[in-house]
């Protein structure tokens, strides 16, 4: 190659990785913040697995131990106040509901390679993030007796 050939080529743009400081002030994609809330809520699904057995188990079990199970939501249990309960159950809602919304957006942009697009993945990324939240809002205003 030439040396005016080598000149005039443009510089190529150098990346590093992302350091502490930056990732504070970094500007996450929405489709990475709705991908990593996937990896979020399903790890949340797995490690609270035994909860949520247990939860399933004594809810359909007889009407006495639903009867205690409805009273650890009203009146607490362990320790803890029925309010804390709530809000792990607020807290595995939106996991059931993020990773069931989210995993059809991935199921369909894996089969569907022709319709993704960058615009697609903001959008898609976007209706995930509200629909989850929407959904959520719902659902725990009946858990905490809004209506």
């Amino acid at each position: 190659m030439s040396e005016s050939a080598a000149s005039t080529a443009k510089k190529r743009p150098e990346f590093y990785n992302i350091d502490g400081k930056s990732l504070i002030s970094y500007r996450w994609p929405l489709a990475s913040i709705a991908s990593g809330m996937h990896r979020v809520s399903g790890a949340i699904l797995f490690f609270l697995m035994p909860f949520i057995i247990w939860m399933f188990d004594n809810s359909i079990s007889s009407e006495i131990s639903f009867l205690k199970f409805k009273a650890a939501f009203n009146e607490g249990m362990l320790g803890l106040p029925g309010f804390i309960w709530k809000l792990v159950a607020l807290g595995l809602i939106w996991a059931s509901l993020h990773h069931f919304i989210a995993g059809m957006r991935h199921l369909w942009m894996d089969t569907h390679h022709e319709h993704v697009t960058k615009d697609f993945g903001r959008q898609t990324a976007a209706a995930v993030l509200v629909l989850t939240l929407t959904l959520t809002l719902v659902l725990g205003a009946k858990l905490f007796g809004l209506y």
